[in-house]
């Protein structure tokens, strides 16, 4: 019981840690083609030099142009640095500091996924460092004295909600793993939602990206965490947008309002990490997606009905209230009800996104490497509840597909 106890403590520590750390409040502009208007906003700060920091695929299909053309309108000088790779490293944040350190950058604009949005944040970060070495950033904190390189992300998915977190993961050059670092003193100014940017995105991305950001919002409804109204508000919001404009892009692609409506819960979800942190549903994505190399968005959609069942009872009240805001139940409903409601709309919603079909993928003599990252990754959320081996293994085996399940999502 003592144990138990201690390992509980320990476990509210990341909420009470992550209150501390200052997070970005940016102005937002949001729109169909609202890129344009980065010329304006850096001229309204007094900015006059900007690196554009983008990936490849991005800068060859030309989205990158309407923001150069918007800064030079301006005369505000802009150079482009497009090397960022989907898995970005030390050597490309170097890079990348190299070319703001040449032109003499007083701003960045971050346009891409969350490769790219992440680089930026080490890069504006690293200016600000650039003495030292990119390497020694990787730490679990960063600290930027005076806050880091003012930065304007412009996301060109609707999930990660890297556009506003304060993580950055990058992957080290020498060794090839990732790390994961919180910057204190990240200066992200202002946030453009450009709808056009999402509307070319490949179905299975666009499914990936939305399952993703639904559970940055529902883990932070039933985050241990004590937040502000506004903050809690903006992970319900994201759930719903969520579930009411995923489908509606699925059929119909070019839809401006909801293809804005996800890019709105993308950033809300953001906000969610920031402020409640994820929880087991994403300790069990990353090291099932990280051992079995199952993309992001799958594993979540994976994970994420199972660790919500297990956790219902905890989290009853929060569910039924988020089932309440979603409009999928009524206020005087049993809360039970309420949540199972809500549940069943999220398992349809995973069913609508057409997620590769996956049998007894986990091997057990793998359980003991999984027991062991999932209890190691969930320190550093505020999940509602703490799982011992026995439930972790317990839900690894829904997840597998070795028990009947009340989610015909999970059957073999």
């Amino acid at each position: 019981m003592a144990s138990y106890l201690l390992r509980k403590t320990i476990r509210r520590m990341p909420g009470v840690v992550i209150k501390a750390v200052p997070k970005p409040r940016p102005e937002v502009t949001e729109g169909f083609q609202s890129r344009q208007h980065a010329g304006m906003i850096c001229k309204v700060k007094g900015y006059q030099s900007c690196l554009l920091v983008t990936d490849r695929t991005l800068y060859c299909l030309g989205y990158h142009e309407m923001i150069v053309r918007s800064l030079e309108e301006k005369n505000i000088c802009c150079t482009v640095f497009y090397d960022i790779a989907s898995e970005p490293n030390t050597e490309i944040v170097e890079a990348g500091r190299t070319a703001a350190i040449a032109c003499n950058a007083d701003c960045f604009i971050a346009l891409g996924g969350g490769s790219v949005l992440d680089a930026s944040k080490m890069i504006a970060s690293g200016l600000r460092l650039h003495r030292r070495r990119v390497k020694s950033l990787l730490h679990k904190f960063l600290y930027v004295r005076g806050k880091s390189v003012p930065m304007i992300s412009i996301p060109s998915t609707a999930g990660t909600g890297a556009e506003i977190t304060v993580g950055a993961v990058v992957t080290k050059s020498d060794k090839g793993a990732k790390g994961s670092t919180v910057v204190i003193g990240l200066n992200i100014v202002h946030v453009i939602l450009d709808s056009e940017l999402t509307m070319k995105a490949p179905r299975t991305v666009t499914a990936a990206c939305g399952i993703d950001a639904l559970s940055h919002g529902l883990e932070g409804v039933v985050a241990a965490v004590k937040v502000h109204e506004k903050d809690m508000l903006e992970s319900k919001e994201c759930v719903r947008l969520v579930l009411e404009n995923l489908p509606v892009v699925l059929k119909t692609p070019d839809c401006e309002t909801s293809r804005l409506a996800m890019c709105r819960a993308a950033m809300y979800g953001g906000n969610a990490i920031n402020e409640q942190l994820a929880g087991y549903i994403h300790a069990f994505a990353h090291s099932i997606g990280a051992l079995y190399h199952i993309p992001h968005g799958n594993a979540i959609a994976l994970s994420l009905l199972p660790v919500m069942q297990f956790q219902k009872a905890k989290c009853l009240l929060r569910l039924s209230e988020l089932a309440v805001y979603c409009r999928l139940a009524d206020s005087a409903e049993n809360p039970e009800a309420a949540a199972d409601k809500l549940l069943n709309a999220i398992e349809a919603l995973i069913l609508a996104c057409d997620f590769p079909k996956r049998g007894r993928f986990i091997p057990r003599e793998d359980y003991p490497l999984l027991i062991k990252r999932i209890s190691n990754d969930s320190i550093n959320y505020s999940a509602p509840v703490v799982l011992s081996r026995k439930d972790i293994s317990r839900l690894l085996d829904e997840i597998n597909g070795s028990k009947e399940k009340s989610h015909a999502i999970y059957r073999s």
